[in-house]
């Protein structure tokens, strides 16, 4: 690939942001896609002003940037949780480091590649990207010691930031269990596994065992049923069985009342409510059954102080581990009911199926990648395919076909492995809704990490690409081989997967596209998103830190691809920081624990880059280098180390001397009555709004306290809305 074809791509995808960033400025002005733009505004506020139908509407304008930027991180915090504030500060992570490492690379490293070997040079625009990489060096050259000191700077700056932002990141974790009212998953845990009785329904076992082994700081507690969708329907066909085979007659009075569909009168029985139905005809025996059959074996568990729920769910509670197995309960937002009635003992099994599937998925994929690399080998693709010949001879044919295609089949493919690995994540059994993404962010996050860069580096065919791997102490070289050769696919994947997939995420295509055909096509009002859509954390982290591994790993090899990745970077901060105050709504906090996954994946993208560093340095003849290269390995390893030492337990369990703090704090200060009273209808299971608050807190309560109610009408509501977009168009 040359420079021409990466200019091609390029020039494509600045055309496709232009158009949809302008398109987007326009759109979010009308009020007809306050429901697709605004969303998490439309859930939160309401209020009414003059609608201003100036010319302006139709204008673009870059005022929706400035307020993204100007948002402050308690405002960020308040609206998106503690989630939102974490990945901001990774984003922002990535623009100091790699703004450091573009720096660097290009006034040492860039013209050392290009000048490193004696050879005719093209006109820049025919220039090969190759001349470039570090592959342009001699063997044995002198200057080799460039590439080391970038390595070390890059290194010694990453690991800085990372130490710093890791210690922000921790206190402001403990600051958000602290500062914040208190929460009921702090007074409750979770059991699984309980024991069956014949004697004893579950609720009454749960009963026994906790004020038999914890009658000091045992509160109450609250049993889990079975709340399926077929279940209940299962459930309501029994009960008008039973009803109508007790005999309906003699319970139901006839009664004359007019029938609305064909206007005649007609006579209709008026059936009792269902609680005196049940306690007439069934009597309190055959409702304990009933309410016996619904049963799961779990249940929330509640303690009088938070200290005691932590010491219970931290024990093992019997001497069969798979019995009466305890949890940290999940926030009431954060509860995954259809997992609750899992069986424990099926989890282990549970697990290994989805990995097993997981990488059936990542071994079906070598498919798609293989053909988007043999698109870049224009020599291969003609032999496989004689008849092309002619269309490949043609100057922009190549340079779209080399240049633009291969990453965009890739990231076209790539599309679907979100909602795959969110589907397995939710087989596995996770408790909560942010474990279920959290456990789908690692899946995506190895997926692509593998597929788009080491099934790409190691281009060929399935068979090769496996065989590759047979000797790990070849691993280095063969890196240090193949990474240089594929640093210009990587460069025009960060402006397709990366440029492109902002754009579209700002424009947001299906929502839209739905809310245009609802209203143009179906001719309905209703709008359909009506702040339902959630940060796809499980996407968009992996998304990040796979950038920032394709940029440690080519930041001395190919110093070309650091401009377009910090311009990335530059623009994600400013697209999803406008899509966490406007778009989506924030159900449920996972109290920052995206972050250790963003600390481990940068760890392993140094060691990655400075192991291929080390074998490109061996093949190069550089000993000086590779000598010097060792240390900095040895000292990435103990950072790391020291980091999980220091800082990964506070993301892991909660302290005990913060709890009894807490505790101390609301006993003197009289709450502790308030928060038992709210205890149990926090874990309402069957409650129509699971958003009970009372004493306790939640990201963006605040906001929603301090903003007007929205009304009971739901169209009204809507309207005045949309007639509160005076401030949108001047944005």
């Amino acid at each position: 690939m040359n420079i021409a074809a990466l200019l091609t791509s390029a020039g494509i995808n600045i055309v496709v942001c232009v158009v949809l960033f302008s398109l987007y400025s326009i759109l979010r002005k009308q009020p007809s896609n306050v429901n697709v733009y605004f969303g998490r505004k439309l859930a939160n506020r309401g209020g009414s002003k003059n609608l201003d139908l100036s010319f302006e509407r139709f204008v673009p304008s870059p005022t929706w940037v400035m307020k993204a930027c100007d948002t402050t991180q308690e405002e960020l915090l308040d609206i998106g949780g503690l989630d939102a504030v974490v990945f901001s500060r990774m984003l922002v992570l990535s623009i100091r480091v790699f703004s450091v490492a573009a720096i660097i690379c290009t006034i040492l490293v860039l013209p050392v590649n290009y000048y490193g070997h004696d050879r005719i040079r093209k006109d820049l625009p025919f220039e090969s990207l190759e001349a470039f990489t570090i592959e342009n060096v001699q063997e044995g050259s002198r200057w080799l010691w460039t590439h080391c000191l970038a390595l070390y700077i890059i290194s010694l700056t990453t690991c800085s930031l990372l130490y710093f932002e890791y210690k922000t990141i921790t206190n402001l974790c403990l600051v958000h269990i602290t500062g914040l009212p208190p929460k009921p998953s702090q007074f409750t845990i979770l059991v699984r596994g309980i024991p069956w009785s014949p004697d004893d329904s579950y609720c009454e076992a749960v009963k026994k065992f906790f004020t038999y082994y914890h009658p000091s700081t045992y509160l109450s507690h609250q049993i889990v049923y079975k709340c399926g969708a077929v279940e209940k329907i299962k459930d309501d066909a029994e009960y008008i069985c039973k009803m109508l085979g007790d005999g309906v007659e003699h319970s139901c009075k006839p009664s004359m009342v007019q029938c609305y569909f064909c206007g005649g009168t007609n006579s209709f029985k008026i059936i009792a409510n269902e609680t005196d139905s049940i306690h007439s005809r069934t009597g309190l025996t055959d409702v304990h059954i009933i309410a016996r059959k619904k049963e799961c074996a779990a249940a929330f568990v509640f303690f009088k102080t938070r200290y005691a729920a932590l010491m219970a769910a931290r024990n093992l509670q019997a001497t069969n581990p798979m019995l009466w197995v305890t949890d940290q309960a999940p926030e009431p937002r954060d509860v995954y009911w259809s997992n609750l009635c899992i069986p424990y003992k099926q989890l282990w099994i549970r697990k290994i199926f989805t990995w097993v599937a997981s990488f059936t998925f990542v071994l079906l994929f070598l498919i798609p990648v293989t053909f988007a690399q043999g698109l870049t080998q224009l020599d291969k693709l003609e032999k496989m395919f004689p008849f092309l010949t002619d269309i490949l001879q043609k100057k922009f044919t190549v340079q779209l076909v080399t240049g633009y295609l291969p990453s965009v089949i890739l990231v076209l493919f790539l599309i679907g492995v979100g909602p795959m690995m969110m589907l397995l994540s939710a087989v596995e059994g996770p408790i909560s809704r942010s474990s279920r993404k959290r456990s789908a962010c690692y899946k995506v996050l190895y997926f692509t990490i593998w597929n788009v860069f080491f099934v790409n580096v190691f281009a060929g065919s399935v068979i090769s690409q496996l065989s590759v791997f047979t000797s790990i102490t070849e691993l280095p070289a063969q890196l240090a081989k193949a990474v240089p050769t594929q640093a210009t696919f990587f460069t025009t994947y960060v402006l397709s997967s990366g440029w492109a997939s902002l754009a579209f995420e700002i424009i947001q295509p299906f929502p839209l596209f739905c809310n245009i055909f609802q209203r143009l096509v179906l001719c309905s009002g209703q709008d359909s998103y009506n702040g339902t859509l959630t940060f796809p954390y499980h996407t968009e982290v992996p998304r990040i830190l796979l950038f920032g591994f394709l940029g440690f790993t080519c930041s001395i090899l190919a110093p070309l691809i650091l401009p377009f990745l910090l311009f990335y970077f530059f623009l994600a901060y400013i697209v999803y920081r406008n899509q966490i105050l406007n778009v989506y709504i924030t159900k449920y906090d996972g109290g920052g624990q995206l972050w250790p996954i963003a600390f481990n994946t940068t760890i392993f993208s140094l060691l990655v880059a400075q192991i291929i560093a080390l074998g490109v340095f061996g093949l190069k003849q550089s000993s000086i280098a590779s000598a010097f290269t060792i240390p900095l390995l040895i000292g990435t390893v103990l950072f790391n180390q020291y980091c999980r030492q220091r800082f990964l337990p506070v993301f892991k369990n909660n302290a005990a001397q913060v709890f009894i703090d807490m505790d101390h704090r609301d006993a003197n200060c009289r709450r502790m009555d308030e928060i038992y009273d709210q205890l149990h209808s926090a874990y309402s299971q069957f409650s129509t709004n699971s958003t009970q608050s009372g004493c306790f807190g939640y990201p963006g309560d605040r906001e929603r306290a301090q903003s007007r109610p929205i009304p009971i009408d739901m169209e009204r509501g809507k309207e005045s809305i949309k007639q509160d977009m005076s401030w949108a168009i001047h944005r």
